[in-house]
């Protein structure tokens, strides 16, 4: 169980309007490239970038919680060498590769603290501390100080973040821990810290960030990871990354029943007239806190959906996947099965 989960309101993180969402508004006028072509251009500029910038590496050797605004870049200049306590972007950075809309991309993450909390998926709620510039003039178009909430994964074309930050940020892990001081601030233990160096192509390619980002940027991140929600989109007791039925990291397209509904907004998934909800095996465990009883241990295709507390009792409930036929195909993916797990017998 994640010991430090966000409680948010889906109907409210959906409204938020931030520069790292990925709008998906083509801007008049702009040539849309080819995006093989671009991403060879992008990659020189990216390697170019992390061949003559440093940063204060020894800075991280000590002391924790170091936070993003910690991470100083400089540029190299031509005939310098790099000063004693730093290291040169190129030589610290992962390099990763991905295919997205038929095109072979790499990009690269600089990882300076893992985090010792959970890892998110693409589909989930995150609350993070971050600042992004364009690789190009190093302008920042968006940073935030206190801690923002954000879904990594939108409904439809509406709302999530750019593609290069679902393939990055489950790399990390939360924070450990966090406490609440006496001044109200929330302070996080043990997070992940790192940065992100994307190709226009994993970014906002021809279109813009709410104007504040020119087509074809490259883009440089600054993050801070501090906690995440699994998150059910359509409450159907799937979580929303487990919808991605081909692994392809991708949820808009897994849609079963063919119905233009994709799986993780879709209640009904295989059209049988039976929700996805009501085709999974509910149970319900009750945990003795008082007698210091610890959770049980959920089972493959298991999944909570909701925990409540009363005088030390925890109560649990779950559903779990049920392949009746035993072929190898979940029920509620099933249109010739309609079992009906949640109705009373007569």
């Amino acid at each position: 169980m994640k010991s430090i989960k966000l409680i948010l309101s889906l109907a409210v993180v959906l409204t938020l309007t931030i520069s790292c969402e990925d709008d998906d508004v083509a801007v008049p006028d702009v040539e849309v490239r080819d995006r093989g072509e671009q991403q060879i251009a992008d990659n020189d500029s990216l390697l170019g970038y992390l061949s003559t910038h440093y940063y204060n590496s020894d800075f991280f050797l000590t002391g924790t919680n170091h936070k993003y605004t910690d991470i100083v870049v400089t540029e190299l200049v031509e005939g310098e060498v790099v000063p004693a306590g730093h290291t040169l972007l190129i030589n610290a950075v992962e390099t990763h590769t991905t295919t997205f809309e038929e095109t072979d991309y790499q990009y690269y993450v600089l990882k300076l603290n893992q985090g010792a909390g959970d890892s998110p998926r693409f589909t989930d709620f995150v609350r993070m501390r971050y600042e992004g510039f364009t690789l190009e003039d190093g302008e920042v178009f968006d940073s935030r100080a206190t801690p923002e909430d954000l879904p990594m994964q939108g409904v439809g074309f509406s709302g999530g973040v750019i593609r290069g930050w679902q393939l990055t940020i489950p790399m990390f892990n939360t924070a450990e821990s966090f406490a609440i001081g006496s001044d109200g601030i929330t302070n996080y233990n043990n997070f992940g810290l790192g940065m992100m160096f994307l190709p226009s192509g994993l970014a906002y390619f021809s279109n813009t960030a709410s104007g504040s980002v020119a087509a074809y940027s490259n883009l440089v991140f600054k993050f801070e990871l501090l906690q995440y929600e699994e998150i059910d989109h359509d409450g159907d007791g799937i979580p929303s990354y487990i919808e991605d039925l081909d692994a392809n990291l991708d949820v808009l397209d897994d849609d079963t029943d063919e119905d233009l509904a994709p799986n993780y907004v879709d209640v009904d998934d295989d059209n049988d007239g039976v929700n996805t909800r009501d085709e999974l095996m509910p149970t319900s465990y009750t945990v003795d806190t008082n007698m210091n009883e610890e959770e049980p241990v959920l089972g493959p295709g298991e999944y909570e959906i909701s925990r409540s507390t009363s005088n030390g009792i925890l109560t649990i409930n779950t559903v779990k996947v049920v392949d009746s036929d035993s072929n190898g195909t979940p029920d509620y993916l099933q249109e010739d099965i309609a079992e009906n797990y949640n109705e009373e017998e007569g």
